[in-house]
């Protein structure tokens, strides 16, 4: 009997090994309570890759994120083709990782294709103020849709929000926030979240390879920032930061060099106004 259960163990590890590992060692960290975003902190942006040797990318990395999309790099084209996001209802779970809150989905909720590459929807997490900036501005909140690959690869969806009429996706995260920050949990299961409901509102992206914006700051990330700003009203972005916890009015890394970077600016063949 012992030598059966010992069996099971050890499957049950080695299937842990390859189905878990890789997924975890390409993907930000789920803690976030060993770095912060003051620049003045010894933990802070300019000392993660201090902080662990496997963060040295942050600091060492020439196709870091985030980073101003400005004009003078971009170049506009046609032939990167509409983004093709083919999303499902799921099983969700909200987690406060530290400096942000996580909506994780179990099992991933469907995919995106870029290049002809299948990337799973893993999860969103919000950031404040925004994080990419445009010709130099910066607005109010930032989504990141996190994407995975079968061979690790990681594809994010940045939307980009500025003050305005309250955004729909997050009225329907609202009451979930607000209990995870009135009962100060740490995770908590919110039944099934469709991703579907998450607004774009226009085809227009820009393109580039960066990194992911925390640690381990791993890069070849393949961003995609919607073009169009969004709006979110500053009820929605109090509930957000006040569900957090961790008492900063910020969690947005500073902006990365460029490094002679350039920039893709899809913009659909039918003259489409958005």
């Amino acid at each position: 009997m012992h030598r059966i259960m010992d069996n099971k163990s050890l499957l049950f590890f080695a299937l842990f090994i390859v189905f878990c590992l890789p997924f975890a060692l390409s993907q930000e960290v789920d803690d976030e309570h060993e770095f912060s975003y003051d620049i003045n902190s010894p933990n802070g942006p300019n000392h993660w890759g201090e902080i662990h040797p496997e963060w040295s990318m942050c600091n060492n990395g020439d196709m870091q994120s985030p980073i101003d999309l400005t004009h003078k790099r971009v170049h506009t084209t046609s032939k990167l083709g509409r983004l093709d996001r083919d999303y499902n209802p799921a099983n969700a779970t909200l987690i406060n990782r530290g400096h942000d809150m996580m909506l994780r989905w179990i099992g991933g909720a469907g995919h995106i294709h870029i290049n002809g590459t299948e990337f799973q929807l893993n999860q969103a997490h919000w950031h404040t103020p925004t994080e990419h900036t445009i010709n130099g501005r910066r607005f109010n909140l930032e989504l990141h849709l996190v994407h995975q690959s079968i061979d690790e690869k990681v594809a994010v969806i940045g939307i980009l929000y500025k003050i305005g009429r309250p955004d729909s996706f997050l009225e329907k995260m609202e009451p979930y926030l607000k209990a995870v920050s009135s009962t100060r949990e740490v995770e908590k299961s919110v039944g099934i979240i469709d991703p579907r409901q998450i607004k774009i509102g226009s085809r227009k992206y820009y393109r580039y390879i960066g990194s992911l914006t925390t640690p381990p700051c791993d890069q070849n990330v393949t961003w995609t920032i919607v073009r169009k700003v969004r709006t979110v009203s500053r009820e929605q972005l109090r509930i957000i930061r006040e569900a957090v916890h961790d008492e900063a009015d910020a969690n947005a890394r500073p902006l990365q060099a460029l490094n002679n970077r350039w920039l893709k600016l899809y913009r659909p063949d039918d003259k489409e106004t958005n």
